[in-house]
């Protein structure tokens, strides 16, 4: 994929988040690495919505989180996505909003136990990142985000938001739909007394080598775009 494609991909991306709930206003931001240079990557621009993002103001960032091209201003919080990216290798897109359930759980200290299937890519863990509830707008704090997310999907920044992760733009954007609406689910059924049966652990582990494999990121992506532009044509 060229970059002209890659950054159409992300306009989608975030058309795709602001549909599905995960927009705040001009706040939330989703970012991918440049194709062959794991040291800069393409963002939202700080300023704007989601579904804003156009090939003029795509935000070109390094890995120390400076702007080094583009049309648009810079996320002061750039440094979630440059710390991520400085620790793992395996990640080529980051995504950091303020998901309602997602931020609700993370209030109350809620675990995601794999009770739905939307859990499941999160049963290996749902880490905290619980040092602050202020916007992350130093590397340090960037750096701590990471050292929380460890080699997880995603980590839940208490009474702030979420930051997800994917091996590609697709796989991080519908993992983040799939928290938001894991979240949901366990809320609903904690309010309602709680799971009256876990599966064993081996059912788990047959589906989340189904539901992660990139293929099904891939499709689904694909889906979410056609359908955002159904969405676009109707207006």
């Amino acid at each position: 994929m060229n970059e002209d494609e890659l950054k159409r991909m992300l306009i989608d991306a975030g058309r795709i988040l602001s549909l599905e709930g995960q927009g705040d206003l001009t706040r939330g931001h989703v970012s991918v690495r440049v194709p062959g240079d794991p040291t800069r990557f393409f963002m939202k621009p700080h300023s704007h919505g989601l579904d804003e993002i156009t090939i003029e103001n795509i935000v070109l960032c390094n890995i120390e989180g400076e702007k080094v091209g583009g049309g648009g201003p810079r996320h002061s919080e750039v440094y979630i996505h440059s710390e991520i990216f400085r620790v793992r290798p395996d990640v080529h897109s980051v995504i950091h909003t303020h998901p309602t359930h997602a931020v609700a759980l993370s209030a109350i200290g809620g675990s995601l136990p794999p009770i739905s299937q939307s859990a499941v890519p999160f049963s290996d863990g749902l880490p905290y990142y619980t040092d602050t509830i202020d916007l992350i707008r130093t590397k340090e704090m960037g750096a701590g985000v990471a050292k929380a997310l460890g080699t997880c999907k995603a980590v839940l920044l208490r009474n702030h938001g979420v930051a997800v992760v994917g091996g590609s733009l697709a796989e991080s954007v519908i993992l983040a739909m799939m928290l938001e609406n894991a979240c949901k689910i366990q809320i609903l059924v904690t309010a309602a007394g709680g799971p009256a049966e876990m599966f064993p652990p081996d059912d788990i582990k047959r589906l989340y080598d189904k539901i992660t494999r990139p293929e099904q990121y891939d499709v689904n992506f694909e889906y979410l775009r056609r359908k955002a532009a159904r969405v676009a044509a109707a207006w």
